[in-house]
């Protein structure tokens, strides 16, 4: 097959972070992509364990489908060779797998945002930055996919050498004839990248949402503070009149003990004290507030 040693990490499954690669070489192409791990020849296809074991079943089931209705097509639909075929069986399954990642994704998102317009919560705030990590790791994956496809269609030598039909019949393909490989691989390629774009439009919309929920957070914190001012304004004007009142109340003779009016006109004090102070305090506060705003 062409094959070399570190060719084979790709395909095995104990390497769980390989990065996705489509890698074409002599007599085969290996695809790493999401949950498949596959070795195409021209006449067969051979997939590895993994651990996407129900979205694998799918890939065969779709392969058997294009192979039955390539038997029933004309002559001018057999010019596909199996390897095509094959990969774009994979590439369906891999696609196929990303949408409906991507729908109950974003329904989820999308959701837990509507939520959040009419109620600012602790809870689904925590929601959403687990899911906000969930769309960072999901668009990530999907670019990967992307970039190994993209590798692919920037070498015009490894489109060349994806037609292993003819060249296991002796015919060697030019280096610049892969219009047919091309326009299959490209058009995958256009639905990855709107799975991409929708993804980056969602986590745009995430953090739209969390910048005014911040800012939302903020307004209220403010308006603790200022209540927090407030109580302290209102507790030193308190304090002030009390202390007044106190120094009356000590066990210390004075000469207004039996003064007829004494009472009146010291309660007087602290009362027009605790009103000055606390005025000229929310006086105090309400300059400071324009400055700043």
């Amino acid at each position: 097959h062409g094959l070399q040693a570190r060719d084979l990490r790709k395909i095995d499954s104990k390497f769980v972070n390989q990065m996705p690669a489509i890698l074409v070489r002599r007599h085969a192409i290996l695809v790493n992509l999401l949950h498949i791990r596959a070795l195409i020849e021209a006449d067969r296809i051979v997939l590895f364990d993994s651990i996407g074991a129900h979205s694998q079943g799918n890939l065969v089931y779709e392969l058997q489908e294009r192979l039955r209705s390539n038997a029933r097509a004309g002559p001018a639909e057999l010019a596909q060779p199996f390897e095509f075929r094959a990969l774009e069986a994979v590439l369906i399954s891999v696609v196929g797998s990303l949408q409906s990642d991507e729908e109950v994704l974003v329904n989820l998102v999308q959701n837990l945002l509507a939520y959040l317009e009419e109620s600012v919560d602790r809870a689904k705030l925590r929601e959403l930055l687990q899911y906000s990590k969930r769309l960072s790791r999901f668009e990530q994956k999907v670019l990967n996919i992307r970039d190994a496809i993209e590798e692919v269609l920037e070498q015009d030598e490894d489109l060349a050498a994806m037609y292993l039909t003819q060249k296991l019949h002796g015919t060697a393909r030019a280096r610049d004839d892969h219009e047919d490989v091309e326009l299959m691989m490209e058009t995958y390629l256009k639905q990855v990248e709107e799975i991409v774009n929708h993804i980056e439009s969602v986590s745009s919309h995430v953090r739209t949402t969390e910048d005014v929920v911040n800012i939302i957070l903020d307004s209220q914190r403010n308006s603790l503070l200022l209540l927090e001012i407030r109580l302290t304004i209102l507790t030193v004007a308190l304090s002030s009149g009390t202390f007044l009142t106190g120094l009356f109340g000590m066990n210390l003779v004075n000469t207004l003990e039996s003064h007829p009016t004494a009472f009146l006109f010291v309660s007087s004090i602290a009362f027009f004290s605790i009103v000055a102070l606390t005025f000229a305090g929310l006086r105090s506060m309400r300059k400071v507030l324009r400055r700043i705003n």
